[in-house]
């Protein structure tokens, strides 16, 4: 038989050892006792060199480093309810329970050591549509997740027991049991399972990562959970004040891995891939750069006009008109944006709202020279009200359509997941222009000293000593007034440029009777 054809072990399909013979070439006589002896590893594992005296390849990982370290994961999960259940003794302990009570909750650990009984169940009994380990590991998994999510909640208040009868050892006992057995279900299918999953040549690797992966998966649940619980070891060496409580709770804990249990890490290999589709990628990439031009007009503006006098709670009370206009515009806007190309909105307001942030600019600038003594005159609010609302229609127009644009192509399977990563990708490009924004307004900015002094106040240092000599600082050029300029015109290239290029990206119209799916992304 040649070597690309599916090799069968007891009627279980195995990934071939070797690569196609090459040039349709006959397997020579050492080939077919290299063949002989990689069946036969069992009996000859610790040989180095095949029967002709010649030595034998050494397996490779390359191809399967994937399903070797997806089978330390699942060992490493099953290594975590051990070291919980490994840790409850400890804890109860601590609560003056009998040693009878805790040979009760040592019967928790039986299922590793009787797992023989129904391992032939987990063999013969199975779903042929899932597959013979698929399943039981998928069940098992989502069971383990379910009982972890129950132990969050309940296993502190049995823990702790009524005042007067201590820890409820029985209810804790059947808890932990029942999570051992489903442990011990599941490594039934992984141990099967890792000797189809891997070739003939690597399936050593199997139990390299079940040592591995349950004695990493028990410190975890065990020492680190202990350590992290522990209020002594937390003030010790990881707080600098002391508390009366750990780090982390039993609680905690249970959660955080009942949320493993049940699918994180699908969820997570299923975002990868998502970020890793090219045309998702250059999207995102789009998305964090579409509001540089923004960035000045949006972080700095309000600061400025506080600056300039503008009380903070007027700025603020100006919202309160703006709620009516907040609530109408998604309205208004999504009526545009329920076509197939919801981002065309989104391309026409742009310039508008770079047009806003070169207002905003002229706004602070004129705001000093309208103030009346101690206050501002009310066209001066009418005015800021007027721009701030003109400013808002073009906002929610670009974030309509964005919304409108995540909610069309993201995939239903994974819906929470595809449209949270495109909103927050959409958030972090708002964020980090912003900060940049407000990081960069001092250093843009040019100072000097009128009166007698240093003609320089571009440091603290220079400024103090500008002040000891008699003389005020005084603001030359205002590196606000910089960052409008340089972020509408960087905003209006990005426009010219790669505004057009996002403008592209359109839905497909769904078909009767079938989910919209998106055709550009």
């Amino acid at each position: 038989m040649d070597t690309s054809d599916t090799v069968r072990h007891n009627g279980r399909q195995r990934k071939p050892v070797g690569s196609a013979d090459r040039g349709g070439v006959a397997r020579s006589n050492s080939e077919t006792e290299e063949t002989t002896l990689l069946q036969d590893s069992d009996s000859r594992s610790g040989s180095d060199a095949g029967e002709d005296g010649l030595p034998t390849v050494p397996p490779s990982l390359k191809g399967e480093l994937g399903n070797v370290l997806l089978l330390f994961f699942l060992y490493v999960l099953q290594g975590i309810p051990l070291g919980l259940a490994g840790s409850i003794p400890l804890i109860m302990q601590s609560k003056k329970v009998s040693y009878k009570d805790q040979a009760y909750f040592s019967l928790v650990f039986w299922p590793f050591s009787l797992k023989l009984l129904w391992a032939p169940l987990v063999d013969a009994m199975y779903v042929q549509r899932f597959g013979r380990r698929k399943s039981w590991l998928v069940p098992t998994q989502y069971l383990l997740g379910l009982f972890m999510l129950y132990l969050s909640v309940t296993a502190e208040s049995l823990l702790e027991g009524d005042g007067r009868h201590g820890p409820d050892v029985f209810a804790i006992t059947a808890l932990f049991f029942t999570l051992s057995f489903l442990a011990a279900t599941q490594d039934i299918a992984v141990d099967g399972w890792a000797l189809t999953m891997l070739s003939r040549a690597n399936v050593g690797y199997a139990s390299t990562c079940n040592s591995v992966g349950q004695t990493a998966g028990y410190f975890l649940g065990n020492v680190l959970f202990l350590a992290l619980e522990s209020a002594d070891f937390c003030n010790k060496y990881l707080r600098q004040e002391p508390r009366d409580a750990g780090i982390v709770t039993l609680s905690d804990f249970l959660f955080f891995w009942a949320a493993v249990f049940m699918g994180v890490r699908e969820t997570y290999r299923l975002l990868l891939s998502i970020v890793r589709m090219p045309t998702v990628f250059t999207f995102c990439c789009l998305l964090l750069t579409a509001k540089v031009g923004f960035s000045a007009a949006d972080a700095v503006t309000g600061l400025k006009l506080v600056e300039a006098g503008v009380p903070k709670e007027q700025l603020a009370l100006l919202a309160v008109p703006m709620v009516p206009l907040q609530i109408l515009l998604p309205l208004i806007i999504s009526k545009y944006t329920a076509g197939p190309r919801p981002l065309d909105i989104f391309y026409r307001a742009f310039p508008f709202r770079l047009l806003m942030g070169l207002v905003y600019a002229l706004l602070v600038w004129w705001t000093p020279t309208v103030k009346q003594g101690g206050g501002f005159p009310v066209y001066y609010y009418a005015v800021v009200l007027l721009i701030y609302a003109i400013h808002q229609v073009a906002l929610y127009s670009m974030y309509v359509a964005t919304m409108a644009f995540h909610a069309k192509v993201s995939d239903p399977m994974i819906g929470g997941t595809y449209m949270t990563l495109l909103n927050t990708v959409t958030n972090l490009g708002g964020n980090w222009p912003s900060t940049l924004a407000l990081w960069l307004v001092d250093p843009l900015t040019t100072k000097e000293c009128q009166g007698p002094g240093s003609p320089s106040c571009g440091s603290p240092a220079e400024a103090e000593l500008c002040a000891q000599e008699g003389g005020v600082c005084v603001t030359a050029l205002d590196g606000y007034y910089v960052e409008s300029v340089v972020c509408v015109v960087l905003g209006l290239c990005w426009w010219l440029w790669l505004g057009k290029r996002m403008r592209a990206y359109r839905t497909r119209a769904p078909q009767p009777g079938s989910a919209e799916r998106p055709s550009d992304l």
